[in-house]
This record gives C-alpha cells, sequence and structure tokens, in this order.
C-alpha cells in the first residue's frame, strides 16, 4: 500500500471498514431450508389421488417433527424471494395440518378436534406452530403469511385442509423452482377432478372455494368464471351462474 498517496490511502481503509463492518450483518440472513424431508415423507405416505395415511405419519413423527423444527428454526426474512417464502409457508401450513390430525387422529374430520381444545372455535384457531419468534395457528399461516402478502389465488390449489372436499395433497413438496408449474398443475388437477369440481358449459357445479375465497379470485380484472375456464378444460359460459358443491369435510384418508 506503499504507493498509495494518503488521501488514498485513507480511503482504502474506510472501504475495507465499512465492507468488514457489513459482513456479519450479510450472515445474518439465512438462507430457505431444504424441504426434502417433507418431500419423502409425502411421497411415502401419500398416494398420487392424494389419499394420506395418517397412519404411517404418525409411524414417521420423528422424521416429520425433524422438519417442523427446521421451519421453526429458519423463519422466513428479507433477503428470500417471493417464491422461497410461498412455498415455505404453503409446506409449512399442509406439514402442520398433518401433525395436528395425527395428534387427534384417530378423527372422522379435522372439524372433531375443536370440541378437544378448550376455548378455541376452530382447529384453525390453536396456536401450535412455532416459526421464529412467532407462534401461530393455521389461520394465520393462510390469511397473513399467504393471502394478504402475495396476490396468488393459486394456493388455494395448494393448502390442504386434510379434508376430501380440498385439494389433494400433493405427493411431493413445494420448491421455489418449481413452484410456478406446481401451482398451475394443481389448479388444472383441481378443476378436472368430478368429486371436487363438475364444470359444464351452461350449468357448472364447483367447489365452495370459489365462493368464500371469491375476492381473492376476482383480483385485478379476472371473474371466478375466468379463473376457472384458465385451469378447465371444459369452459364455462361467461353468463352461466356457478352452482356450489356441499363441501365434505371428512379426513382425506
Amino acid at each position: 500500500m506503499e504507493h498509495l498517496q494518503p488521501v488514498s490511502l485513507m480511503k482504502a481503509k474506510i472501504a475495507a471498514f465499512l465492507i468488514a463492518g457489513f459482513l456479519p450483518v450479510i450472515s445474518l440472513f439465512a438462507a430457505p431450508p431444504s424441504h426434502t424431508a417433507w418431500d419423502n415423507l409425502l411421497k411415502r405416505n401419500v398416494t398420487a389421488d392424494g389419499k394420506v395415511n395418517y397412519k404411517a405419519f404418525i409411524r414417521d413423527s420423528v422424521e416429520l417433527n425433524k422438519y417442523l423444527k427446521l421451519l421453526s428454526d429458519n423463519a422466513p426474512d428479507a433477503s428470500w424471494s417471493a417464491n422461497q417464502e410461498k412455498a415455505f409457508w404453503i409446506n409449512a401450513y399442509n406439514a402442520f395440518t398433518v401433525k395436528l390430525i395425527i395428534k387427534y387422529y384417530p378423527i372422522k374430520s379435522i372439524k372433531d378436534i375443536a370440541g378437544k381444545v378448550p376455548f378455541v372455535n376452530t382447529p384453525w384457531d390453536i396456536k401450535f406452530i412455532k416459526i421464529g419468534k412467532e407462534t401461530l395457528d393455521l389461520n394465520n399461516i393462510e390469511h397473513t403469511k399467504l393471502r394478504k402478502k402475495f396476490n396468488d389465488y393459486r394456493i388455494h390449489f395448494a393448502l390442504v385442509c386434510a379434508s376430501k372436499s380440498c385439494p389433494i395433497l400433493l405427493n411431493a413438496a413445494y420448491t421455489p423452482e418449481k413452484l410456478e408449474s406446481q401451482l398451475d398443475a394443481q389448479g388444472r388437477a383441481f378443476l378436472k377432478d368430478t368429486k371436487r369440481n363438475q364444470v359444464s358449459a351452461a350449468t357448472p357445479k364447483v367447489s365452495k372455494i370459489f365462493d368464500w375465497y371469491a375476492m381473492d379470485f376476482k383480483k385485478g380484472t379476472s371473474s371466478v368464471i375466468d379463473v376457472i375456464n384458465k385451469y378447465s378444460d371444459v369452459k364455462i359460459n361467461a353468463n352461466a351462474k356457478l352452482e356450489y358443491l356441499t363441501y365434505d369435510w371428512t379426513l382425506n384418508e
């Protein structure tokens, strides 16, 4: 450094100090956790058409708990991309739902859990999910971490409330790299499934999800019918009236 002029030398020292000062801050940002463990559990315990083997998940509870701990210890931060965060919260919702079911299994419906926990009206209000410094319930994940933050109605094709009328539980983890194609594929599968939607041009009978979350599907210039037509092989007439199927809350096993 001897050849530098005094001013240049001072600038170099200041630059080195600033770089050194920022390095600890940069290191505070953690990379998103791997969802491989969840992917393995899903492939082992969920069929291609979304039937869940909760007894097998009970046998695999040690592995499941390790994955949930991984999520708990690696909360999303400002360095994550939108798809990294979305994949995290979708996987968290589905994995913690499985955790809730196996805790009270055998049950006929997730709704049966409400009567087993004091001071809560629904199983989605049970605060049993620890992520970073927050203690959350399933509603917090769906409505605050996903719906409020991301303008993406496709999350409703991916979140699974352990019921037969829900979209099927994908037997693979959602990953940031594949998330766009995974969500679109889930939308197409959901609309094609006649147990959950019966799409026709003039008399469509569709999931109550399209009624409950109509405002999500209508965001922008879309209508609910526009969204359905985007993912359905059968197209609904623009002037058709949607009828909503009765929701079956029976366990998706």
